[in-house]
């Protein structure tokens, strides 16, 4: 018998685990999926970008950044790499833009005409205004998520691939979790399974949370002839209708897609990424020639866009880890460390506010 059972072996899932083992719990992570980090975790951008996010996202990005900046025991390696966000705003996006600097910090508002002399593809006389956040840095997905898998075996930890959860009940003050892999029991259950989350709750019997998978699709595309893309920070559209990122010589547009779905294994719709590609090419005064590969994942939302964090006021040991949304990679190193310390007990190193915004049970009347 475990003390938690971790459901998902996405980026939330195993940082979870590992921290909940760090601090000498006896943990067990289950994962659907033939390997962790298989779904959004591994499709992810994978920018740190301290602004990104509400009030209660930019304050766990403040706690994540020193972790990120300093991994000690999950990397010897540095975790983030110089890259750089501009942002571009067109007449008509002004607003959009004016809205995402207030209260913001480190950043540069630039003319058109300084846009493009860091990107010189960016057409300088369609852009209004724009912003850079040069802190903005590049994660390492894969050394992150590893880092944590590692610790969490160093300390006795388990992680179970293929074991998709087909019942979830609770007797005698534990949960019972049937899976494909065999049945497994503890105190206490971390519901980190991302897209699945409420379907994950409602097997349990638990209240929907309201989350809602949405589609985010990329493709690779050549980098423009001429030019050496490798210093290029992400850049796109303020409205988030379109962005690119530099990737190993080569280009990631997305068209910033957010259309809702069912949770499944997702992959690009061609209609979305042609259209998307286009308000790419109307952005610069180079053509997109060909794609050279495209994927999808999943980003799941709570109606707030806030993440869905701790014990249901509901069903006794079942905690919410899940509704990261787009940010779940950057903010993994803090809410791992407020998901073992809310268990535990102790306190956390986020402020109340951060924890009041993301109390599991704030939308029960809106899903009942």
């Amino acid at each position: 018998m475990a003390d938690v059972i971790v459901i998902g072996g996405g980026i939330a899932g195993v940082s979870a685990a590992a921290e909940l083992a760090r601090s000498g719990a006896a943990v067990v992570v289950l994962e659907a999926e033939p390997q962790i980090g298989y779904h959004a975790t591994g499709r992810s951008a994978a920018i740190f970008i301290r602004n990104y996010g509400n009030a209660t996202l930019r304050g766990l990005n403040a706690v994540a950044e020193p972790i990120f900046e300093e991994p000690g025991e999950i990397s010897s390696k540095p975790l983030l790499s110089p890259r750089g966000e501009l942002m571009v705003a067109t007449e008509e996006e002004l607003p959009v833009l004016d809205a995402y600097l207030e209260g913001s910090t480190g950043i540069d508002r630039l003319t058109g005409k300084e846009a493009a002399e860091i990107v010189p593809i960016l057409r300088a006389d369609r852009i209004a205004g724009a912003m850079i956040e040069r802190n903005a840095r590049g994660i390492d997905v894969d050394l992150l998520l590893q880092g944590y898998a590692r610790i969490l075996r160093a300390r006795g930890g388990q992680i179970v691939t293929g074991a998709a959860v087909t019942h979830l009940t609770r007797e005698a003050g534990l949960w019972q979790v049937m899976t494909a892999q065999g049945s497994f029991a503890a105190p206490v259950v971390v519901n980190a399974a991302g897209g699945w989350a409420d379907q994950v709750a409602t097997i349990a019997g638990v209240p929907r949370a309201g989350l809602q998978p949405f589609r985010r699709s990329a493709a690779i595309i050549p980098a423009p002839e001429g030019f050496d893309t490798e210093h290029w920070p992400i850049f796109g559209g303020i409205a988030e209708t379109w962005y690119a990122k530099p990737e190993a010589g080569k280009l990631m547009v997305s068209p910033a897609d957010e259309d809702p779905v069912e949770p499944h294994d997702a992959w690009a719709d061609d209609m979305v990424l042609a259209e998307g590609l286009y308000r790419f090419e109307q952005a610069v005064n180079v053509p997109v020639t060909r794609v050279e590969h495209s994927w999808a994942g999943l980003r799941t939302f709570a109606p707030d866009r806030t993440p869905v964090v701790g014990f249901d006021p509901q069903a006794e040991g079942f905690f919410w880890l899940a509704g990261q949304g787009g940010y779940g990679v950057q903010t993994a190193p803090a809410l791992s460390r407020l998901t073992a310390a809310l268990i535990a007990g102790s306190t956390p190193d986020v402020s109340d506010a951060v924890v009041a915004g993301m109390v599991p049970g704030r939308f029960a009347a809106a899903t009942e």
